[in-house]
């Protein structure tokens, strides 16, 4: 029963019941939702960061020597083997710049490339684009000439060779030549010619007299000196003298970098890539030199169509270290014989290198950390 009290209807009562009754399911339904909100957001965002192993790992290289890591990572499987369910597919370039472009474009995830190249991908995409996670190879890189060009002083009005403008031995050469008190400009034009050519046209040039010399990475400067009668006029590994990264003779002339956005989304893929990438170094620091040569001669033929002369092979190999390191105390020079060159603008390069993947690898087997010379996260 409804007691009803003088003066007051029954109905008001009821109607305010029935709105309280109302109001606190109102309630009830806001802390449900906004919970199961919150839950669903939770779990849609950890869905959208979760990092998972790539389906698929795009791979660059060069068949070139400088680029051996890479050769004898495919060859043995190294990297194969370490990248698991990953399938592994590669591609093969003459040249950093165009390595970049296809890196850039998302044809490829990862890539053996010179360091300017690098570089220059990082400032043009205001540190977006890519990071450098490993070294792969110092040295071998020369200047060979014709045998009657004797100082640097012959080398007006000459012209002379690179791999690809804006290079890593591009930019050598313009630096070396900068130092020596010569103009060059990007168009070709200057005090010296420098005509950017991919490296085995350089040598049927060369060959042809068409060349007076040529800054190259191996085995090509030692192709135009065994082959094509040049002689060393620069060897690049008496222009460093150690004092940015306690190595005197080497610089680097290879690097592993890796796509940004590819490592943000599966860093397990680019850690199980740097296992394989550990292993290549190893096995090329360790291996007998013929079964070396053995491996890289076969790794040739398949990415580049041709194996190479025992002489040749032998004087490539020891021009060249192979190491982890990417020496990146040595990258502020680079930056700056880049700019020099015109091939590059003025940046700030802190953020190019992250090494805590590799580190991570090299600290379960006791080697010291290698630095990112405060370019990066090491």
């Amino acid at each position: 029963m409804t007691r009803i009290v003088a003066g007051e209807s029954a109905v008001p009562k009821r109607k305010r019941a029935i709105e309280a009754a109302l109001a606190v399911g109102l309630v009830l339904l806001i802390v449900v939702g906004a919970v199961v909100a919150s839950t669903v957001s939770r779990n849609t965002e950890a869905q959208a960061v979760e990092p998972t192993p790539a389906a698929e790992l795009k791979l660059g290289y060069f068949g070139n020597v400088t680029h051996a890591t890479a050769l004898v990572g495919i060859r043995e499987g190294f990297l194969a083997e370490s990248l698991g369910s990953t399938a592994l597919s590669t591609e093969t370039f003459n040249a950093g710049p165009a390595a970049i472009e296809a890196l850039n474009a998302g044809a490829i995830d990862a890539a053996y490339i010179g360091p300017n190249p690098a570089i220059n991908s990082f400032v043009k995409s205001q540190g977006e684009s890519v990071r450098i996670v490993a070294g792969a190879a110092a040295g071998g890189a020369q200047l060979v000439v014709k045998p009657e060009i004797t100082s640097a002083q012959d080398l007006r009005g000459k012209i002379l060779a690179s791999p690809q403008l804006g290079g890593t031995q591009d930019v050598a050469l313009r630096a070396w030549l900068s130092d020596q008190g010569y103009k060059t400009n990007v168009d070709g034009s200057g005090d010296v010619a420098i005509n950017p050519t991919e490296n085995a046209q350089t040598l049927k040039l060369f060959q042809d007299g068409k060349l007076d010399g040529a800054w190259l990475p191996e085995p090509w400067a030692s192709r135009l000196v065994l082959q094509a009668g040049a002689k060393v006029l620069v060897d690049e590994k008496d222009l460093w003298d150690g004092s940015s990264t306690g190595k005197p003779g080497e610089f680097p002339t290879t690097v592993l970098i890796v796509n940004q956005k590819f490592a943000a989304d599966h860093p397990d893929t680019v850690k199980a890539l740097l296992a394989g990438h550990t292993k290549s170094v190893d096995w090329l620091n360790q291996s007998p030199a013929a079964q070396k040569a053995s491996v890289i001669n076969s790794a040739l033929q398949e990415s580049a169509g041709a194996a190479l002369a025992d002489d040749v092979l032998a004087r490539s190999l020891a021009n060249i270290t192979f190491t982890l390191d990417p020496l990146a105390g040595s990258y502020p020079r680079l930056l700056q014989d880049g700019v020099e060159a015109g091939t590059t603008k003025q940046a700030d390069i802190n953020g190019l290198f992250d090494l805590r993947p590799l580190n991570d690898l090299i600290a379960a087997s006791g080697a010291e950390p290698i630095s990112a010379a405060g370019l990066g996260q090491d």
